[in-house]
């Protein structure tokens, strides 16, 4: 039987928890509590409810229920007892089809996490696509977790249960998330291309210009044409896919919307290019419903935001801008190779590129969906997030000179450590930076240059990164942290000399579209959960032209990104892909 939200609205608290048996294994307490939230007005707001229900649980219920489910091919499969949604997850992911070579590794596996943990591995075998994972990726996965700090664990255990009954309740009512899937199929066929000495290696890299970089701008419009039905589609002269979506009134003003395609190296599959997948998921099906609306639709995959393979970043969004530098056509790659040469080998002219900038006055505003990048909305267990702010940063490296001495015969009160310094410098960095809410700062490089394990430092090298949702309270930050620096050197009798390497304005987002995204996410039966990005995203150089705002969206492995552990869930980009439809129909409304 196919579950209805009306039959789950409607049912007896004892009927509501039996049509939820076996959502979450052996623990009917969960359903019980989430029925006094009733009525839900969204699948996605039944499983919000049933995860919070979790949230509040005391630790004890919490370890109960982790203990309840079964191990990875463990007894309770070989004895043929698992229910039978276990039954069959574990055979979608082929555990039930194990060489005795995977079995014997499994059960070892088992035996050192229970031993470390006492709770069994639990991991969503059906996966963020709900097809299954391989079994190397499960062994691999359970490697990797071994090393884990015990809370951390339990937190992770409890999200892959949490992700299990959300497959699980999609099963119940045979939900299937088409346009998430989309999204995912989409990123997964661009993320099989990769520039050489990576892909080798089965890493994803893409630069700008390279082979694989020029064969992604290709793959992405032809989506756009072929796939989407945009009526416009081009490579413009710095390499951007432009595709363009025409509304029923051609002199209204458009909507710019995307984010980047390039990627940083061995980094993941969605930094930047969910943004251009989801608005392209919404222009496909306006398309298929053969429906206009007031307005033009402009999707712009940048080609360049990550600063890899040349000095200069925001190359794409910044030609829209105004602020392409023609003097960085100069810079040189890691073969020798300008960008000059590079843009023209790949047939771009040049000569074009100031003819890129937008006008402010054509367009309603910028919007840019992406993967958060961090560990909030997963900790939360929430799927969207709406963006207040994207952070305005500062960006020094420098290097401290003392004296190199025998650290056999240079007593303590003798030494002039540079190493010391810079280390007495991160402790008062780490300790500012955690003072004031919504402030990070980071020393993340430290070297000391022909450093020996019997020589007292005598140079440091190190850098600093300042961030903050204000630039005064940045810049404050930043002056605490150099006058600090100064008494450490005057202290020690050690020299500093320090260079800013970047400086980037804060973006705050537009009250009017934060607002919009607000009311998108609550459309869906969501909370609205407000948050700063401490990462640089396009929308911080469209800011400079016109109204943005950006939309969050939860990654997986902790929100670990610029890594190939980089990842989402279909269902995360569904609800995603119907929030940024629920913005066009806003704007569409407020147009007519």
């Amino acid at each position: 039987m196919t579950l209805t939200l009306e039959q789950i609205n409607t049912a007896t608290p004892a009927e509501f928890v039996a049509l939820l048996d076996g959502v979450y294994e052996h623990s009917p307490w969960i359903a019980e509590r989430a029925a006094a939230q009733r009525p839900f007005m969204s699948l996605a707001q039944l499983k919000l409810a049933l995860v919070q229900v979790v949230r509040g649980a005391t630790l004890d219920e919490q370890f109960a229920l982790i203990r309840a489910h079964p191990e990875l091919a463990g007894k309770a499969m070989v004895s043929k007892t698992l229910t039978a949604e276990s039954t069959n997850e574990q055979n979608k992911a082929g555990l039930t089809q194990c060489t005795p070579a995977e079995f014997a590794k499994i059960q070892q596996l088992n035996a050192d996490y229970n031993a470390r943990f006492g709770f069994p591995f639990i991991l969503a075998v059906r996966g963020p696509r709900g097809q299954g994972l391989f079994k190397a990726e499960i062994i691999a996965t359970f490697e990797r977790r071994l090393g884990h700090h015990p809370d951390f664990e339990r937190d992770e255990a409890l999200r892959n249960i949490h992700r299990i009954a959300e497959i699980r309740l999609n099963d119940k009512f045979g939900h299937a998330p088409e346009l998430g899937n989309l999204v995912w199929d989409w990123a997964e066929r661009l993320a099989t291309h990769s520039d050489p000495g990576y892909a080798e290696h089965g890493q994803l890299t893409v630069t700008y210009l390279t082979d694989a970089h020029r064969v992604c701008a290709q793959r992405l419009a032809h989506w756009m044409r072929a796939d989407c039905g945009f009526d416009e589609v081009e490579i413009d002269p710095v390499g951007n896919v432009v595709g363009l979506y025409h509304g029923s009134d051609r002199n209204a003003k458009r909507l710019l919307t995307g984010s980047h395609y390039d990627t940083v190296r061995n980094g993941g599959k969605y930094d930047g290019r969910l943004g251009i997948f989801v608005p392209m998921a919404c222009v496909r099906e306006l398309h298929r419903q053969g429906r206009r609306l007031p307005f033009d639709i402009e999707v712009i995959g940048f080609a360049e935001e990550e600063g890899q393979r040349y000095k200069a970043v925001f190359l794409g969004s910044g030609a829209l801008t105004g602020h392409f530098d023609m003097d960085w056509l100069a810079q040189k790659d890691a073969d020798g190779v300008t960008m000059r040469e590079a843009m023209t080998n790949a047939g771009l002219c040049i000569a074009d590129i100031p003819k890129l900038k937008r006008d402010a006055s054509r367009y309603q505003g910028f919007v840019e969906v992406h993967i958060e990048q961090g560990p909030v909305l997963n900790q939360l267990d929430l799927p969207l997030g709406v963006v207040t702010s994207v952070n305005g940063s500062v960006r020094y490296v420098g290097e401290i000179t003392g004296m190199a001495s025998h650290a056999g015969t240079t007593p303590m009160g003798s030494r002039r450590d540079a190493a010391a310094a810079a280390a007495e410098l991160l402790v008062y960095v780490e300790k500012r930076g955690a003072a004031v809410p919504n402030l990070v700062a980071t020393v993340g490089m430290l070297e000391v240059p022909g450093g020996s394990i019997n020589v007292v430092p005598g140079r440091c090298k190190f850098s600093l990164d300042i961030r903050a949702t204000t630039d005064d309270v940045r810049d404050a930050c930043a002056a605490d942290v150099l006058a600090e620096l100064q008494r450490i050197c005057e202290r020690r009798g050690v020299h500093v000399s320090l260079e800013e390497t970047m400086r980037a304005a804060a973006a705050p987002s537009a009250p009017g579209w934060q607002r919009r995204w607000e009311q998108a996410v609550e459309a869906l039966g969501l909370p609205v959960h407000r948050m700063p990005s401490g990462a640089g995203h396009d929308a911080m150089k469209l800011h400079e032209l016109m109204p943005q705002a950006m939309l969050f969206q939860r990654g997986l492995n902790a929100g670990i990104s610029h890594n190939p552990l980089e990842s989402i869930t279909n269902d995360d980009s569904e609800l995603c892909v119907m929030a940024f439809q629920n913005l066009l129909e806003q704007l569409a409304t407020e147009h007519s």
